[in-house]
């Protein structure tokens, strides 16, 4: 998501991107250990669900970047998530769920600090890890931009990163 908002918008125009998976999933780092992942795994429906609206935001997703549109001239707007749609894009993730459970489950202890503690300072470091390493995708997304000159090459660009969002699909629904 963020190599094809560097790409189709530049840095500059893609950190709301960056921002919203950056602090939507630092959030879910922050509630996951208070509970709420307890409560989203102990309840095999919910998790269901969640494995299956995982995999139709992606699939929806990888359809938009495929498709999107090839010209110059196409607005950054309308190819980019924006901040809103990456930041709640990472609560129907169930990779970000993963991520936050194995985190938590890793990191937390029982007998260190407070839970609220803990948990602010998981979804803290994730957030200062997340920014710069974002950072370097939308870089490569625009470094790839000034590659793709042409219609065609920029086509094949949008279709090989909607197929491989696709193929991600695969390793949720396993």
């Amino acid at each position: 998501m963020l190599t094809a908002a560097g790409a189709h918008g530049g840095v500059l125009r893609g950190l709301p991107c960056l921002l919203g998976v950056a602090t939507g999933m630092g959030l879910m780092m922050f509630l996951v250990p208070l509970g709420l992942g307890s409560l989203v795994v102990g309840l095999p429906p919910l998790l269901t669900a969640l494995h299956w609206g995982g995999a139709a935001v992606l699939l929806w997703m990888s359809w938009k970047i495929a498709t999107s549109p090839s010209r110059v001239e196409a607005t950054p707007e309308s190819l980019s998530v924006g901040y809103v749609g990456a930041a709640v894009f990472q609560w129907v993730n169930p990779k970000s769920w993963l991520v936050a459970a194995s985190a938590a489950g890793t990191f937390l202890s029982g007998g260190a600090s407070s839970p609220i503690a803990q948990a602010a300072c998981l979804g803290g470091l994730f957030l200062l890890a997340a920014l710069p390493s974002g950072l370097l995708w939308l870089a490569f997304g625009a470094a790839v931009q000034r590659v793709l000159r042409g219609a065609r090459q920029r086509r094949i660009f949008n279709v090989a990163m909607g197929v491989l969002l696709a193929l991600s699909i695969g390793m949720i629904l396993r």
